[in-house]
């Protein structure tokens, strides 16, 4: 199956404040400031003003020229966290703020929700991308739903097949079915997921490695599960 998610490993721990996160509040502009001590639930995420970021927290810090700083430990959660600065751009629109990175998760949305001078609430607003994005991963798990509660235990009973498309060329991977269940049907979902990502590569200018997906040479049953052998 295709991940989507990308795990960030930060190198170094910032050891003091930079004088850049400093940032007073504008007047006629309450959202340039820092934001941190996130707090999540019902689909919103509430901060706190704050002079400065965090040396070992989460914060984001929205600049007056349209720059921003997101203080992270990256998207893995995996202790020991150690945060580090991402540079990104931002700008609002009415009550939606257009967030822009180079690093993962990329370009989102928030709505804000209420914002004064010490409080900011938002909601998350999903992007036209994320919007394909999910349209897509629906039609893969349309497809995988035919292998539900399937169990191997004879290898000569399974197949496998390439699916998705890297925007370099080639297959995502390949997936394992097993002969037992309506192979033909399988297979036309598992080619109209394929379609519909080199539509989305197209669409959204994704940019892949351009490793070749090695074809596998055979599958083994293990504790009931398919295994692709290369």
């Amino acid at each position: 199956m295709k991940i989507m998610s990308l795990c960030f490993i930060m190198l170094f721990v910032m050891s003091c404040q930079d004088h850049d996160d400093e940032a007073a509040t504008v007047p006629d502009n309450l959202l340039t400031t820092n934001w941190v001590d996130p707090v999540y639930g019902d689909d919103k995420i509430t901060f706190k003003r704050a002079d400065a970021l965090p040396n070992e927290g989460y914060g984001i810090s929205f600049k007056e020229n349209g720059n921003l700083i997101e203080r992270s430990s990256g998207w893995c959660g995996t202790p020991p966290l150690v945060f580090s600065d991402y540079q990104g751009k931002w700008q609002q629109e009415g009550s939606l703020i257009k967030i822009t990175q180079d690093n993962f998760p990329g370009n989102y949305n928030w709505r804000i929700i209420s914002l004064t001078e010490t409080v900011l609430v938002v909601t998350r607003v999903l992007t036209d991308q994320e919007k394909d994005h999910r349209e897509l991963m629906k039609l893969f798990d349309d497809a995988y739903a035919l292998l539900k509660n399937t169990s191997c235990s004879d290898a000569n009973d399974w197949r496998f097949a390439g699916y998705g498309a890297k925007a370099c060329g080639g297959f995502q991977g390949y997936i394992a079915y097993p002969i037992t269940i309506d192979v033909a049907v399988f297979l036309q979902k598992l080619e109209a997921y394929t379609q519909a990502e080199k539509a989305y590569n197209i669409k959204w200018e994704i940019v892949s490695d351009c490793s070749i997906i090695n074809e596998p040479k055979y599958i083994e049953c293990f504790n009931n599960y398919p295994i692709l052998k290369y």
